[in-house]
């Protein structure tokens, strides 16, 4: 944690965002707590642990400040629980908003289905890997983003615990499970978090081999969303693009080629010991 409050203590919030309103609301709040207590913003830095710019960037909305700032700066200025209670306010935006929206769709979801054909799927994938991934954007994120879009990924991963469990199938390339990203060691546990996940009762895990001379998933990959209401929803991403899928028609065709893309691939149980294999030679 450096002193000058460059570091991950907070995110910078989108200008163009919705939550940015928020962020600028704990900010004042803070300030005004700062003040009462009779501290500048250089004293309360040194409290924390943080630079005096960093408190000045949060206070005026400008950073968005992680959890334990928070927890931290309640703690000092003996706020009763009122500042560490803004965690709250200021959780969803510190992601990006495209993510918080797909976290909306998946929050409603009662069925999810995904088909990858370039990585492991980001609800699978572990920290490590999912940072490797991240890292090798171009053009390059800042550290910054890259811990931003890290962190985001894996709160997403609440839903393998939600209650009711949503039943969540995947179907991944033979290709996401052998191409080492982010290194041997980095792979390796990635695959274990594989096998981990694909034990779960309301989980199912699916390879698709490479030696497939008919592929119904040519076109990419995709993602299904069955909701609690009985609607449905896709979900795309491309490479500089994505976008939500209501239209019926265009759903009825993700959903003839996800079924399709499960038939050609390897059934669960084939497929986690098609993982293990992998394992055994990473």
């Amino acid at each position: 944690m450096s002193i000058d409050g460059t570091d991950e203590a907070g995110w910078e919030p989108d200008p163009e965002d919705e939550t940015r309103a928020v962020v600028e609301a704990v900010g004042r709040q803070l300030k005004l707590w700062r003040e009462a207590a009779g501290l500048r913003p250089a004293e309360l830095g040194k409290a924390l642990g943080y630079g005096e710019n960093l408190i000045y960037k949060i206070e005026r909305g400008a950073r968005i400040p992680r959890p334990e700032l928070l927890d931290k700066a309640d703690e000092v200025l003996d706020a009763g629980g009122k500042i560490a209670a803004m965690k709250k306010d200021v959780e969803r935006a510190r992601y990006p908003k495209k993510v918080r929206d797909l976290e909306k769709l998946e929050t409603k979801a009662v069925e999810l289905g995904a088909y990858g054909n370039h990585n492991i799927n980001g609800l699978l994938q572990t920290e490590e890997y999912s940072r490797a991934l991240y890292d090798m954007r171009r053009p390059s994120y800042s550290q910054d983003e890259i811990e931003r879009h890290v962190a985001a990924r894996m709160a997403r991963q609440k839903i393998f615990e939600r209650q009711p469990l949503t039943t969540l199938t995947f179907v991944q390339e033979e290709v996401t499970l052998r191409r080492p990203l982010g290194g041997r060691m980095v792979m390796r546990r990635q695959l274990e978090r594989v096998l981990e996940m694909g034990q779960l009762r309301h989980v199912e895990i699916q390879v698709m081999p490479t030696e497939r001379e008919d592929h119904a998933g040519m076109s990419g990959e995709l993602q299904l969303l069955k909701l609690g209401d009985g609607s449905a929803v896709g979900h795309w991403e491309g490479q500089l693009t994505n976008r939500v899928i209501s239209n019926p028609k265009e759903l009825r065709i993700l959903e003839l080629r996800y079924g399709i893309i499960r038939s050609q691939a390897l059934t669960p149980r084939e497929s986690l010991a098609f993982v293990e294999k992998v394992l055994a030679e990473t």
